[in-house]
């Protein structure tokens, strides 16, 4: 799906609707009048597969260098004698111990497999006096740091190309490449290796060898088996002090031997700093191209922009998928929290939710290109932990889709697949690209369809899982196992086959499409408690603040329940209060931003706003990572670490967007929860299911117009923003009959649009 850039400017541009793109502005950048002194607060560069973080650590300017295929990926033993069967008959028995011992005590006892660090480049910066600013232009991807006496510093993550480059203007300040502690003893400050990160010790390098020849240092660090990889660092003297270029590579012995990293940047060093930029900026300029919002509230916006810039800097065409820190492992001689996996108990799923609305497909594609990649992987362990054929997917996986263990309940779920059959869902809906749809999209929900129902069973004519799980309820005891089916299981298989029918049916199989409507015809209702809410289970009503809003899937992000519609309005109000009533004592940062989005769907933009400025405030470091725990210790959560994760900051962007536009349950929603008190407000290119693209604009409350331009052919049924509009222009369009006069249907060809005004009666 590379040509979706280009088409996505060229309609707008040839249907005559002049779009104003807006670039972000100096305002939303991140400026300092200091270096941070904290990996964790530095300042992120990234294309996707190598990553940079900007900080200072005693004296020396340090650029941490990352590269997202940097991976031990040795196999847990345990793990192969952990089967659903088995663990299902050890919970009749009421024998947690003898799985924890498997499936759970491997991940916290042994530092393998897990994502590592790579390297870091430094300069001694100890006698270059007070810092005047140092800023991230994200408009640019570009760090510049500022002294008083007139010394500059630049350095970017190059867009197109696999390495980092710098230069210093007014001093020459020649680079030391640093290893990471392999060998070395880290005083622990975290009681929990797992969140806080053990010692990279227990990993068993042996010390890499550094070695420098004239202005080239290279670094190579052998690791698990055969791996190993390298890095390195060039410079050359310029008229006003030096550049130079810094980059890392990986070598698996059943890949293609990769360029060295010597190589890179000896070739990249013979184009000077400022002509290979222009490359780089042009790939960001389009980027921010795709679309633009605008809003009143400054902390919001910025931290938008903020978060939407680290995913274009996090999830790049041909790199591997977002983990839980992405391209930005931790540089503290640890591990990184929770070992730096893909998490797809929710982490995976969360950070690729802006995507859509945001129309940055391509990005959205790494995950879906990164699953199917590795669907043969996913039907063995199918297959070998469940006994059945088709498609399953590890909770807790490597790099290799491997399964890591952990809390079983969701590292080794059955519905983990069809949680992320969602995200191939929304690049059909979004994109309408009948091959994606043929050749992916589809197979995949058939496959995943066909391992639901073998693994599924009929009792008194309900079919159910035989064992059930609600991430993360009651965290890893032997009750967080449940014998009737929770509403996050049923949610998800409900979902698998009713998309499974739909896209049947898209791809002219009705035969299918029958048999997937029957056995989604078979699956009981959702579990309610005595408010009339959704319940974790049949008997288990959410009495407790939980972080984890698993119950309430079949409302969000699934939308199975529609809150247009009268009844599910009633189950999800009601739900909604019991949360409310629970409190927030045990939620995380990414909680409130999930709550948020939720919040939107309810058209409920005050609240949505509040909970987004919690996140903003008090989850977040001054960088905006996402750090988990309430940093603010106001009380808005009894966890006050500081862990950082991406899915937060990317569930952040979702709430801002679905604030603005909506159209999940088929109908195009403009506005629809923006609080009353944002009267001036827009946004550009903003995409919806349907693979349109919408551009509006509230100047003092009043919208008076909006543009749609069509992807594809297809007809968009918008909900009227306005009591009376015309339609002022149009190209390749029709209007259709519509029964309901709040409602506004389009006929479209690909490539057209229209301007709908506001008709002022």
């Amino acid at each position: 799906m590379n040509w979706l850039k280009n088409v996505t400017l060229a309609i707008c541009l040839f249907s005559g609707i002049l779009v104003a793109f807006a670039q972000p502005t100096e305002k939303l950048n991140l400026t300092f009048d200091s270096i941070p002194d904290r990996w964790d607060h530095g300042f992120p560069l990234g294309n996707g597969m190598i990553g940079v973080l900007v900080w200072q650590h005693e004296g020396m300017l340090r650029l941490s260098v990352d590269r997202a295929d940097l991976w031990d990926l040795r196999p847990t033993a345990e793990i192969d004698r952990y089967t659903y069967k088995w663990a299902y008959q050890q919970r009749l028995k009421n024998d947690f111990d003898t799985v924890w011992k498997v499936a759970d005590e491997p991940y916290d006892r042994d530092a393998a497999p897990t994502k590592i660090p790579g390297a870091a480049i430094e300069f001694d910066i100890s006698k270059l006096g007070p810092v005047e600013s140092a800023t991230l232009d994200i408009a640019s991807a570009v760090c510049t740091i500022k002294w008083k006496n007139g010394i500059i510093f630049r350095t970017f993550v190059d867009a197109t190309q696999p390495l980092a480059r710098y230069d210093w203007h007014g001093i020459s300040l020649l680079p030391l490449l640093k290893a990471p502690s392999y060998t070395t003893q880290i005083a622990e400050t975290n009681s929990n290796q797992v969140v806080g990160g053990s010692d990279l010790r227990r990993l068993g390098y042996s010390e890499g060898k550094i070695v420098t020849s004239k202005n080239l240092t290279v670094y190579r660090q052998k690791g698990w088996q055969k791996f190993e990889y390298e890095a390195a660092v060039i410079y050359s003297k310029t008229n006003s002090g030096n550049e130079g270029c810094y980059t890392l590579t990986s070598h698996y012995a059943d890949k293609s031997k990769a360029i060295p990293a010597n190589d890179i940047v000896k070739k990249a060093i013979k184009t000077p700093f400022d002509k290979a930029i222009a490359n780089h900026k042009q790939w960001w300029l389009t980027y921010w191209q795709q679309s633009s919002v605008s809003i009143p509230d400054a902390q919001l916006e910025k931290q938008y922009y903020l978060d939407m810039y680290k995913f274009g800097a996090a999830s790049r065409k041909g790199a591997p998928p977002i983990t839980l820190q992405a391209v930005w492992t931790a540089d503290n001689g640890k591990l990184p929290p929770w070992k730096g996996d893909l998490h797809s108990d929710l982490n995976t799923q969360l950070s690729y939710w802006p995507s859509y609305a945001g129309n940055h497909l391509e990005e959205a594609s790494v995950f879906t290109d990164w699953l199917w990649e590795h669907n043969t992987t996913f039907k063995n362990y199918a297959a070998k932990v469940f006994g059945a054929k088709g498609i399953n997917v590890p909770g807790v996986a490597t790099l290799a889709g491997a399964p890591m263990g952990g809390w079983h309940m969701y590292s080794l779920s059955p519905t983990v697949g069809a949680w992320l059959a969602q995200h191939f869902y929304l690049q059909w809906r979004y994109t309408m690209d009948r091959d994606f749809l043929k050749n992916q999209a589809y197979p995949w929900f058939s496959e995943t369809a066909a391992f639901l129902e073998q693994i599924t069973v009929l009792e008194g004519g309900v079919r159910k899982l035989p064992m059930s799980s609600s991430p993360e309820f009651r965290d890893n005891s032997i009750d967080a196992w449940f014998l009737d089916m929770t509403n996050y299981d049923l949610a998800l298989c409900r979902f698998a086959f009713e998309k499974a029918a739909e896209l049947a049916l898209e791809m002219n199989l009705p035969v299918e499409a029958e048999h997937w409507k029957t056995i989604l015809a078979q699956f009981g209702e959702y579990s309610l408690d005595e408010t009339g809410g959704l319940s974790v289970a049949k008997g288990f009503p959410l009495n407790e603040s939980h972080r984890h809003f698993s119950h309430m899937m079949a409302f969000h992000p699934l939308g199975l329940l529609n809150y247009d519609n009268e009844n599910d309005r009633k189950i999800i109000n009601n739900s909604m209060v019991r949360i409310e009533k629970n409190g927030t004592s045990q939620w995380c940062g990414y909680s409130f931003s999930w709550l948020a989005n939720m919040y939107a769907r309810m058209n409920r933009g005050d609240d949505a706003v509040k909970e987004l400025k919690i996140f903003a405030s008090c989850f977040c470091s001054p960088n905006s990572f996402h750090l988990n725990g309430d940093q603010c210790k106001a009380g808005y959560s009894s966890y006050t670490y500081d862990p950082f994760t991406l899915e937060g900051n990317f569930a952040f962007a979702s709430g801002i967007q679905e604030m603005l536009i909506q159209s999940h349950n088929g109908i195009i929603k403009i506005f629809p929860a923006v609080p009353d008190g944002w009267k001036n407000i827009s946004f550009e290119n903003l995409r919806t299911e349907g693979a349109f693209l919408v551009s509006a604009k509230k100047e003092n409350g009043s919208l008076d117009a909006f543009t749609i331009c069509a992807n594809e052919a297809g007809i968009a049924r918008i909900q009227l923003p306005f009591r009376t509009f015309l339609i002022s222009s149009s190209e390749k369009m029709e209007r259709l009959e519509s029964t309901n006069n709040k409602e506004l249907i389009l006929k479209f060809e690909k490539g057209g649009n229209a301007v709908i005004r506001n008709g002022y009666e």
